[in-house]
């Protein structure tokens, strides 16, 4: 497995991921599959979200095949550029449990405290991935607060769990 940040080259591979991870965890996302799907252009707005600086996102391949991401995002703001978010987490079904997500995530953080200005690091989960959030707290986040129904997938509601990482 080969982890390393993408680039505008990757973007069909990411959109491609992106709209497995929107079928395959619907709760796990704010935007739904069938948003993604009317969107005009997708793969040239992956490309320039894939340029954005301040924006960094990280692919796991297995062979060639794009098999996780995930996305750290340094605040814009003069006031908040102390933090950043994690977000766009997806491994995908094969590849969960062999050490991708923690890879990813891995480079995430270290892309973080490379940043002098980075402080702290934030990522909301469903309160319900045991497993995500297990990893997260593996990694040193801890939760400072759930927003009860952040989603609402057909007639089912999600909490939330907000963790932070100080750096």
């Amino acid at each position: 497995m080969e982890i390393r940040l993408l680039t505008p080259a990757d973007a069909s591979a990411y959109w491609e991921l992106r709209l497995e991870a929107l079928q395959q965890s619907p709760e796990s996302f704010a935007t739904s599959f069938e948003e993604a799907m009317q969107r005009t252009n997708p793969i040239g707005q992956v490309e320039n979200n894939l340029r954005t600086e301040g924006n960094y996102t990280y692919g796991a391949f297995d062979q060639n095949r794009l098999i996780g991401m995930v996305t750290l995002s340094q605040e814009s703001f003069l006031k908040m550029k102390h933090r950043a978010n994690i977000f766009a987490m997806y491994v995908s079904p094969e590849a969960r449990g062999l050490g991708t997500g923690k890879g990813l995530l891995l480079a995430a953080i270290n892309k973080a405290r490379e940043i002098e200005e980075i402080e702290k690091v934030n990522l909301s989960v469903v309160s319900t991935n045991e497993k995500a959030k297990n990893l997260y707290t593996q990694l040193g986040f801890k939760v400072f607060g759930v927003e009860e129904k952040a989603l609402k997938v057909e007639n089912t509601y999600y909490d939330e769990d907000h963790m932070v990482l100080t750096l």
